[in-house]
């Protein structure tokens, strides 16, 4: 984006965003965060928390605090120094959008984290590894790196993890089960954080998705006896819910946007603490619970890789970095008439459903949660049958039906109907911007 588009962006894009009574507005916003945030930084009530055996209370009540209160800071700094997503081709919002929530999510986690000392030299690894990624996608939301780029980026932030100890260990310890550990790992965290930041393509879904799953991350931590992954997954849960009454507003845009910088920075977070935890007492169902708890983003990048490689829309590794398309879950679900704000919702309702179970696995059998993972790639299938099979034979038939009509005695072209009906996800044009954002 060059300075003159960032220059007319911030003086005529989104003005309400910055003065008038959205301001105000805004403001009101932050004054119960802002209060509980200055609460929890008196000695005596934070002592209060930790002594009463409430530090988990502490720590989800000051990241949503503090998250609450930098992304208005965040949507304002965007506007100021440029990193804004300027609408037009695939972007199907309405308006200039600010880029830089992943700066209210990375900065709420990690404050909340140092505020109440819970990290430890593991943690240290990710936290380092995490900003890089963070730093990079901050880089690309503005200057749009290559994915080449990227991708040696997210494998360096991996190697600093393995280097100090946070990979997959159930192989065995011989030259060959390291190796193999690496490789694993690497194909782990690099598939996870890529598949949330492919996600984030509706309004509230990366956020929210991830929000949810550190709730449940949470849970099973406390199934599990592992209170300081229950702290840290709460972290990330109140950083994700206090951006989010800025990112998913039914019937109004997003405020902001999550960025690849907080994308990936989230899908990077959750690929690590998934991998530091011992989650059930069996060996198989310990590694079953965290394909279950990101079941979704897992599931939306293995239907697009099979469906771009098996239709030829991509043929090498390459293509498929550099190839965006509109064949996402998130799309196929709104494309059967649902709109965009529910297919979000369905999508956080799936998330709940397949990563309950992960919950009651801590003194699971092997073949228990084998069955468990089964059941949830059955139903994946069917959503899958359901969405692409359906929706195509939809389409023929309003194909055929509507060919028949005619226009002025001229019969309507049948390719482009099809092609207009594809894009039904698409939101009408934007209804002029509300007199004031609530």
């Amino acid at each position: 984006m060059d300075n003159s588009t960032v220059n007319a962006t911030k003086a005529d894009a989104d003005p309400i965003t910055i003065d008038g009574p959205a301001r105000w507005t805004t403001r009101k916003r932050m004054i119960l965060p802002g209060i509980l945030l200055v609460l929890c930084l008196i000695p005596a009530v934070s002592g209060a928390f930790h002594g009463g055996n409430l530090t988990w209370l502490y720590v989800f009540v000051f990241a949503w605090a503090l998250s609450s209160v930098l992304t208005p800071l965040a949507i304002r700094l965007s506007f100021r120094f440029g990193w804004l997503d300027i609408p037009g081709g695939r972007k199907a919002h309405g308006r200039a959008t600010p880029l830089l929530g992943g700066l209210a999510i990375i900065g709420s986690f990690g404050v909340t984290l140092l505020v109440t000392f819970t990290y430890s030299l593991e943690m240290k690894a990710v936290g380092l590894g995490g900003l890089l990624i963070w730093l990079v996608g901050v880089v690309d939301d503005r200057w749009e790196l290559p994915a080449v780029m990227k991708l040696l980026a997210q494998l360096g932030a991996t190697a600093l993890m393995i280097a100090f100890g946070v990979h997959v260990t159930f192989l065995p310890d011989t030259l060959w089960g390291i190796a193999g550990e690496w490789i694993i790992t690497a194909f782990w965290i690099l598939g996870i954080t890529n598949a949330v930041n492919f996600l984030d393509g509706m309004d509230g879904l990366a956020a929210g998705m991830s929000a949810i799953i550190a709730g449940l991350i949470a849970l099973v931590a406390l199934q599990t006896h592992q209170y300081y992954f229950m702290v840290v997954s709460l972290a990330l849960f109140g950083a994700c819910t206090g951006f989010l009454p800025y990112n998913f507003r039914r019937g109004r845009n997003a405020r902001i946007f999550l960025g690849d910088n907080g994308s990936t920075f989230l899908g990077f977070t959750l690929a690590a603490t998934t991998l530091m935890g011992d989650w059930a007492d069996n060996n198989i169902a310990g590694l079953i619970v965290p394909i279950l708890l990101l079941s979704v983003p897992i599931f939306d990048m293995t239907m697009t890789t099979i469906v771009r490689f098996g239709t030829g829309k991509v043929r090498t590794f390459g293509e498929w970095l550099a190839y965006t398309g509109r064949d996402h879950f998130h799309h196929r679900l709104a494309a059967l008439g649902i709109g965009r704000f529910n297919a979000v919702l369905v999508i956080y309702t799936v998330t709940v459903i397949i990563g309950i179970p992960a919950v009651v696995l801590k003194q699971a059998r092997g073949i228990d949660a084998v069955l468990l993972l089964s059941q949830s790639a059955f139903f994946f299938l069917l959503l899958s049958y359901f969405m692409i099979f359906v929706r195509t034979h939809q389409i023929r038939l309003f194909v055929e039906e509507q060919s028949r009509v005619t226009d002025n005695g001229h019969e309507l072209d049948p390719g482009r109907l099809e092609i207009l009906l594809a894009g039904a996800d698409q939101p009408e044009q934007k209804r002029e911007e509300q007199d004031v954002e609530d």
